[in-house]
């Protein structure tokens, strides 16, 4: 759209521009001009000027500079079209329009935003009624206080389908704006329309400017329902169909909360539901969205990327650990590979099997929901991980597949620089986890003087190794396993009780599998599980069991004991055990030799030098 330039002179003669900012941040009249705390960076001195006369604001210390129009797009992070939406609202003006068509469907589309507020306001208020207390006392149970009911303009739709209806003919809008607003419903039998969503608690979905433009109504529980049928179990949530405001594909709940929360720094964490936002959001994670209902689209990822101010854009997709999130993540990353650029991409984090971030905030608190997002699996890595986890390639034709497969998947990113690094890395990952000897040759032989070659980019990309190699892993990785495997506990029973985790938090987790498999003739994971809680021990469980952990060791993923070969289990962690019992000698041995020397027994020096350089030869 064309806007002429009269046009945006109008909108900056008729706003205040010292008004239009401290609507949004605390402003003090310094002379002639107005000063305050830049909202652009941190600062404890105001440095940040506002001149009503020249019709600009400037802050000297990190630059910031524009006109009424910059500010609302760069603070409220909204495009050029969405700020001038909103300032020609507040100026009174009318938005230019291309064609007298345009400006029809701009203004039926201006009622049908009122109506959605009208309808809004008017179920915030039926949470106060006498007769819905148990409504309200059901939403303080579920964390939803005043301040957040507020936030989030929560409210109730009662069991008379007529009663928002009456509400709003009595503000003027007829029964076809409210059909389609997707607030009333044609009835199939004949009788009256009637109101789409009854007894329900209501929350709002606003656009990216706050604007209501849909519903979704979660079902009350039975004991607060009115209407009870026992032949009937409604859905828990219905959502608007879509209409001339509202397109599910393109929207995300929460999205205007979120645009604040990224320009002040904040993640963007996307969720599944309405609840988890709002969980999220009380919890301190501001940045929380939810796509409609549905798996999400190309769309609302894009919509994600445009939230985040910062040059890095990586959204942290949260999803359940059963096998239908993971399906989830899986149907989401194809979706994100095509969209890749540079410095844009996305994280994957996975909630413990049978929460959702809203029932880990209410029983682990903020504290539990932050080590799930902090163990998010970058792109990559899940893309590895749901191609390797659960199988084994012991033969160079899987091998063969597996590499096939990668390629396959990173052919479909467009952009052709992200392509590329992530074809090497490709080659990469595939050395260091079936070559790991010529690995190791490879770079002793680095150490020893050779002929300068040209200089080859792609040769000398440094790619991160796998964390599986750090000690806290391996540690996670032995505890993890008998946590998910706990039969295999009395055939190790004596390497356990020598292995000592480095980390004093995941020494207390082992202290309590002892305690427990040495005296519990019930060896299963779900009851060891429910000890370690009991010992107090439920978020280092959760650091423990988590896909960061699993993508490294196979083995150790929970499973069935009838179906899981337990040979290959016991083989894994005996295995790992070993390479990390060598690795401690080592250290002790070197550390025993230096103190030696230092010493100057030169007899207990010689002796730990020829053990060393004996393991040495061994390997």
């Amino acid at each position: 759209m064309t806007i002429p330039p009269r046009f945006l002179d109008e909108i900056r003669n008729r706003l205040t521009l010292s008004e239009v900012i401290g609507r949004r941040i605390n402003v003090q009249r310094a002379g002639r001009e107005f000063k305050a705390c830049c909202p652009f960076h941190k600062e404890k001195s105001p440095s940040f000027t506002i001149n009503d006369d020249k019709q600009f604001y400037h802050c000297f210390g990190c630059g910031a500079h524009g006109d009424v129009i910059g500010f609302v797009m760069q603070h409220d992070n909204l495009s050029f079209i969405d700020a001038l939406e909103m300032l020609s609202a507040d100026a009174g003006l009318q938005m230019p329009k291309p064609d007298p068509q345009a400006a029809k469907k701009a203004e039926e589309q201006r009622g049908l935003h009122e109506l959605m507020d009208e309808a809004t306001s008017w179920m915030q208020t039926q949470i106060d009624e006498q007769d819905n207390k148990d409504v309200l006392d059901y939403l303080e149970t579920r964390g939803m206080d005043a301040a957040t009911r507020a936030a989030f303009r929560i409210g109730f739709a009662p069991a008379d389908g007529q009663a928002l209806r009456k509400a709003l003919a009595a503000k003027g809008f007829t029964d076809t704006q409210m059909l389609e607003a997707g607030v009333l419903k044609k009835s199939t039998k004949g009788g009256e329309p009637y109101i789409f969503f009854r007894e329900r608690v209501m929350f709002p979905v606003a656009d990216r400017r706050g604007r209501i433009i849909a519903f979704g109504g979660r079902i009350l529980p039975e004991h607060v329902r009115a209407n009870k049928n026992p032949d009937f179990t409604p859905p828990k949530y219905i959502n608007s169909s879509d209409t001339p405001l509202f397109d599910k594909s393109r929207v995300l709940y929460g999205e205007a909360h979120a645009r604040q929360a990224a320009r002040e720094g904040h993640t963007i964490i996307v969720t599944e539901g309405y609840m988890d936002v709002i969980a999220c959001h009380k919890a301190g994670f501001k940045g929380a969205v939810a796509p409609m209902g549905t798996a999400m689209t190309e769309e609302q990822i894009i919509s994600v990327w445009s939230m985040m101010i910062a040059e890095e854009k990586s959204p942290v997709l949260c999803f359940d650990g059963d096998n239908a999130g993971r399906s989830a993540a899986g149907r989401a990353a194809q979706r994100i590979l095509p969209l890749l650029k540079p410095n844009q991409s996305a994280r994957f984090a996975f909630i413990p099997d049978g929460e959702d971030p809203d029932s880990l905030l209410r029983s682990g608190g903020a504290g539990a929901l932050k080590s799930v997002l902090q163990a998010a699996l970058p792109l990559f890595d899940f893309i590895w991980a749901s191609h390797t986890a659960g199988r084994n390639f012991e033969t160079p034709e899987k091998r063969a597949g597996l590499e096939k497969t990668l390629y396959k998947e990173i052919m479909r990113i467009k952009d052709p620089d992200v392509q590329r690094y992530y074809k090497e890395l490709v080659r990469t990952r595939i050395s260091e986890t079936f070559f790991p000897r010529y690995q190791q040759k490879n770079a002793q032989n680095k150490t020893k003087p050779q002929l300068k070659k040209p200089s080859n980019p792609a040769s000398s990309l440094k790619i991160k190794r796998p964390q599986g190699a750090n000690t806290a892993i391996k540690d996670r990785i032995l505890l993890a396993t008998i946590i998910n495997h706990p039969h295999i506990y009395p055939d190790i029973e004596e390497e356990f009780g020598a292995f000592v985790p480095q980390n004093a938090s995941l020494e207390h987790v082992r202290n309590a599998i002892i305690d427990f498999c040495g005296e519990s003739d019930a060896l299963d994971s779900e009851t060891l599980c429910n000890h370690l809680k009991n010992q107090g021990l439920e978020q280092e469980t959760g650091d423990i069991l988590n896909e960061s952990v699993y993508v490294h060791a196979v083995f150790s993923r929970p499973g069935d004991p009838e179906s899981t070969d337990s040979n290959a289990v016991k083989a894994g962690w005996l295995g790992l055990w070993q390479g990390v019992q060598g690795n401690n000698l080592d250290r002790e041995i070197r550390e025993g030799w230096r103190q030696a020397y230092e010493s100057g027994n030169e007899e207990e020096e010689i002796k730990l030098r020829h053990m060393v350089t004996g393991r040495i030869t061994d390997e």
